[in-house]
Parts: structure tokens; sequence; C-alpha cells
């Protein structure tokens, strides 16, 4: 038995129904799993945070550290690996991963051996298995649904993580009670294995499984790093969750102090209000495109940080259980409409070629934030009490929701992030090795008369797009002595990656920045492109047959 990414089900939902994705059989069978390991994950947590109960505050908040760390260190590797390699042999060895350091806790734990050092430290083992497939997961998903319903997949992927939130803590809470925080950690084992049976079935395309560059690692951190400087919309997605995060992480860190300090509540009583945050998000995704399509997406990001800021403020001033858990409600709504808007922003704006390592980054900002403010939230409640850390991150959520007006995502009208392929490769006079460089590119125009201004402008998008696909350096210049003559010339580590902006890197966006600059060009000159390779130790060919190649179009 196998599974093909688009079996459709016998009956599919509406194109625009938020569960039409769930009609694709692979995605809902890695759906499916995920939920099962999404739960068991959930009671692993509140089993790991009862038995550091009775210790130091900010012992309790190492729970998150310890789970979100990883990602500080392993993120962008982890998204050079997803980029490299087949994505399903990346997930199928950080299921294995996980089983195995979900086992042993759970042997010391039934052994009465898990002391809270050996528990943080399986904690963050198993958190570097999250760490290495995050990525992978994330850069799958254009692979098993259709562009426009990415946003729908975004939003089923924060209702599985929500709907496991509304059941996993509040079962967890009842068998650590009744079996203790082995059997949680048991059950967590286990439900790594289906997503694993799934991975196993899928049978991915051999063109996708192998379309993985050779690039070397440093080579390839340093491509997504320049991928995400030049790319402001995607700069801006990072941004927005930047200011969100460490308030929201408030929530999180100090949940289970807020359960058993203020509101006197059991391990069975934490578990309901985690629930809570669940059943909230859920209905959230309901919401979500009725929200989206009234407010816009900063109308959500800006509603959802005030409804998380209000609940902040509910959990350091109320001591009544049943109206923190109704507030609870509406902190898990407005963390799905937040996470989903900027998750779907994200996939939206990264090309294939890029894209494990693009949201990569986007993880490391996510989880490294919770893991980098959730111990000084921590500490602020030993020393000052819960009300003060709660009204702090109340307080960094109301100006995260007063940034969108100065800083808001773009709109994506335009965007399209699909290959473009639309330069041929250059018939060079000898075949240049893949790691000869640095190769310099010279492309001469002939601007219309009065047109010099608009086609300066036009050229600071073709910039970034070089830039975003290979460049080292990049430079316009306007001849002294014919205005109308511009010269643009970029550098490139080698004839590779200069290969690459040929094959797979180019998207119909940059080919859009193209075209608006050529169509102030003088009508009929066509750009003429020359590639000269390093000659300072000696030239690559005989002088006399180095070539000098213009063609209409072609780099």
């Amino acid at each position: 038995m196998s599974i093909s990414p688009s079996s459709p089900s016998t009956q599919p939902p509406k194109p625009d129904s938020p569960w039409a994705p769930l009609a694709a059989r692979l995605f809902r069978a890695l759906w499916i799993a995920q939920l099962v390991s999404n739960i068991g994950s959930w009671m692993q947590m509140v089993g790991a945070q009862w038995l550091l109960i009775g210790h130091d505050a900010a012992l309790v908040t190492l729970v998150q550290t310890a789970s979100s760390l990883p990602v500080v260190l392993l993120a962008l590797p982890s998204g050079v690996v997803a980029d490299r390699y087949d994505r399903r042999g990346v997930l199928l060895t950080a299921q294995l991963v996980m089983l195995a350091v979900s086992g042993l806790l759970t042997a010391l734990a039934f052994a009465d051996a898990l002391t809270p050092v050996l528990l943080l430290v399986l904690t963050f083992l198993l958190g570097c298995g999250t760490a290495l497939m995050g990525p992978a997961w994330q850069a799958i998903q254009p692979e098993l649904v259709e562009r426009r319903q990415l946003g729908q997949a975004a939003a089923l992927g924060g209702v599985n993580m929500n709907l496991a939130r509304a059941v996993g803590p509040a079962v967890g809470g009842v068998v650590v009670a009744a079996a203790g925080a082995g059997a949680v950690f048991a059950f967590n084992a286990a439900s790594y294995l289906g997503i694993a049976v799934v991975l196993m079935l899928w049978r991915r395309p051999r063109a996708v499984a192998t379309a993985a560059g050779g690039e070397k690692l440093l080579s390839a951190l340093d491509a997504g790093r320049r991928y995400v400087r030049y790319a402001p919309d995607v700069r801006r997605v990072l941004l927005r969750m930047a200011l969100f995060i460490p308030g929201g992480a408030a929530l999180w860190a100090l949940l289970p102090l807020v359960a058993s300090r203020s509101l006197h509540l059991g391990s069975g009583g934490y578990g309901l209000l985690l629930g809570a945050v669940g059943v909230g998000a859920v209905a959230g995704a309901f919401v979500l495109p009725r929200s989206n399509r009234v407010l816009g997406a900063n109308g959500t990001l800006c509603g959802g940080a005030l409804v998380f800021a209000s609940v902040l403020v509910v959990l350091a001033t109320v001591r009544i259980p049943w109206l923190v858990t109704v507030a609870l409600l509406f902190a898990g709504l407005a963390w799905i409409g937040v996470l989903s808007t900027l998750n779907a922003a994200m996939q939206t704006r990264l090309p294939g070629w890029v894209r494990a390592r693009g949201l990569a980054v986007y993880l490391l900002v996510f989880q490294g934030g919770q893991a980098l403010v959730a111990p000084l939230w921590g500490a602020l409640a030993d020393r000052l009490g819960l009300a003060v850390p709660l009204l702090t991150g109340s307080t960094l959520l109301l100006l995260s929701a007063i940034s969108v007006r100065r800083w808001p995502l773009h709109g994506t009208e335009g965007v399209d992030p699909s290959p473009s392929e639309h330069w041929p490769v250059p018939p060079l006079v000898f075949e240049p090795g893949p790691t000869t460089g640095p190769v310099l590119i010279t492309v001469s125009y002939r601007v219309a008369p009065g047109s010099e201004t608009a086609f300066s402008d036009c050229m600071d998008h073709v910039a970034r797009s070089r830039r975003r696909t290979g460049a080292l350096t990049w430079g316009l210049y306007q001849d002294g002595q014919d205005p109308g003559h511009f010269i643009e010339n970029y550098l490139v580590a080698s004839w590779s990656e200069h290969l690459a902006q040929h094959s797979d890197r180019l998207t119909r966006t940059d080919r859009r920045y193209e075209e608006r600059a050529r169509r102030l060009l003088v009508p009929g000159a066509r750009p003429e492109v020359t590639h000269a390779f390093d000659a300072s130790s000696g030239p690559v060919v005989p002088a006399t047959t180095h070539p000098s190649w213009k063609a209409d179009g072609a780099q």
C-alpha cells in the first residue's frame, strides 16, 4: 500500500471550505497522524511541568525553554538539510530520533530515576528532533495541497495543534493523577509511530525527492540568509512575529503557575485550562476565514494581539477558575488567528528552492523567541509575583497591536514564487566547472530618453532579485558621456550558483521586475550581456577565444 499526494477523498469539501485541504489523501493521513503525535506531546508537556511544579518558577518555565531552545540552535542547519536532501527521509529520521528519546524518558520515569536535570536534558533532545522536523514539515505543504489552499492548510495546522492542546493537557492531567508521568511519556513515544508509517507509505515523486542542490553547508546557510535579507515581504512577516511572541509567550510560560498558585488547581485543572485554549483555537479556525475577509490580514493581527493582551490582564487579576477558563477560550482564538495568518504569509512568499531555509528562520523567531523570554517571565514571577510579568506581557502585546499601522504586512498582489526559468543557458565557447568563479555578469541597457529616473527606480527591485538568487555584489552605473546608457553588473560566487539562477531560483515575480525595467528601454533595443571569469591567476581560456556573448534577455 502507498499514498499519493493527489489522491482525493470520495466527497471532497468545497474549494473555499476551511477543510478543503483534507480532500488530499496524503495531507489528510499526515494531519491525523500529526494530531495523535501532538496530543502525545501536550500530554508529555503536562507531565514534565507537573513533575517540577514544587520547584522554583524559573525551573518550571525551563521546560518550555528546553523544548524551544533547540530551534534557536538547529533551525537554520535543519532548513539547509531539508532543502538539500529528501524531505521525506528527513522527516522519517526525526520521528525515529524522537521515538528513541521518548522511550528512554519513559523507562527512567517508570524506574523512578528521572531527576529534574535528566528531564530537562531529554526534553531538550526531543526539541532537537522537533527542530530537525520543523522546516521540512512546513516545506512539504505545497507538495500536499494546491497553492491557493496554503492558507487553509496553515489554519488546519493550527487547528491540529490546538485540538491537541484541547485534548492532550486534559487527558494528560488525568493520566498523571491516576498513573503517574511515566504513562504519558509512554503514550507520547508510541504517538511518533503513526507519522513514521504514513511517511513510509508516501510515494514522493522522484523528481521532487532528488531536486536538492549540491551546495555546501555554509554556502547554503549564506544563500538562505541572503534571500531573507533581500526579501522585504519575508522580513516584514518575521518582524510581525518578533513583535507578537514576547508578550504571547507569557501565557504559556506562566499558565502552570497561574493554575497552581493563583487558582489552586491540581494537574487536572491545569490540563483543563490548556484545553480551554485549544477549544478556542479550534473555534478560531471557523472564524478565521471570515475575519480575514472582513478585517484583512493586518486587522486580524491587530485584533488578535489586543484580545491576547486582554486575556493576560484577566490572568493577572482574576482568581475565579471558570472566568479564567472563559478568557482562555478567547486566547486560543487570538493565537490561531495571528499564527495562521503569519504562517500562510510565509508559505505564499517563499520559492521552493529556499522554502525550508526561509521557514527555518520563521521557526527560529517563533520558537526561539519563546525559549529566550520564558525564563525571564519565570524570574520576574519569582521576584515580583505573577501579576507583574502578566501585565508586562499584556503591555508588549498592546504595543504590537499599535505597531501594525506602522509596519503592516505587505499585500500579495503580484507575488508569484513559482519558478520562471526565463533565462536561457549562455552558450560559452568552453565549459566552466561548477566551482569556477567568481563570475562577473554585465548587462548593458539603452534607456529611452526621459525614462532614466523611472528605470533606476525599477532596477531597485531587480537588484534585490539578483541578490536574493545569488549575487554577492550588485551595481548600476550610468555612462558619463551617454546618459541613456546604463550598465548593470553583479558578481556570483561560482558558475554553479549562476546556473542555479537560470534553472530554478528565478521566480515569476523576478521576471515581472525585469520586464518592467525593460519596457523603459529604447524601442527595439536589446540588453547586451557578457559573462567574465576571474583571470587574476591567468586566463581561463586563451585570450583569442574568450567569449563576449550578447543575447536578448539572457544573463
